[in-house]
């Protein structure tokens, strides 16, 4: 049994050490496999989408400034953020099919990785400034987190 638990530890640290080194664009070995990594994809992104909605809205004016609500949508964007190289690094271009991707983004993966570091970032120091309350600050880190999100729509999304 010890030498199991050695053997399992051994394959968990390795298997961590090749996620933190940063995800490798793969390429989809199935259609079906294409059209699920665009779902989970496309999922990951409405969810972003849905965090920064109202964040946006505050930086605008349009809702009221409400620290709790940008500290949890920042921390939702930041844990977003953690998993978006995984479910981008499929490459579905072999595969006809619908997605909103650029052809680009797998011939670059590591610029879409510095892109989500970025993101991963600003969302970071949103969380920050609304721990802090400062409200002079805010309107500033919001629109840090939408230029990370726009520097990525800019050269891997589909118009």
């Amino acid at each position: 049994m010890k030498h199991l638990t050695r053997r399992f530890t051994a394959s968990a640290v390795l298997f961590s050490s090749l996620i933190c080194a940063g995800a490798v664009a793969e390429e989809a070995v199935s259609r079906k496999h294409a059209e699920t990594a665009i779902e989970y994809r496309q999922s990951l992104f409405q969810l972003l989408k849905s965090n920064m909605a109202p964040l946006g809205g505050m930086a605008k004016g349009a809702l009221p400034y409400d620290a709790t609500v940008m500290e949890t949508n920042a921390m939702r964007i930041e844990q977003l953020a953690d998993m978006m190289a995984d479910y981008l690094k499929v490459d579905t271009r072999k595969f006809d099919v619908s997605t909103g991707a650029k052809d680009d983004i797998w011939d670059n993966f590591s610029d879409v990785e510095d892109k989500i570091g970025a993101l991963h970032t600003a969302a970071s120091n949103l969380q920050s400034v609304a721990q802090a309350g400062d409200e002079s600050a805010y309107r500033s880190a919001i629109g840090e987190v939408g230029a990370a999100c726009k520097s990525c729509h800019d050269d891997y999304k589909k118009d």
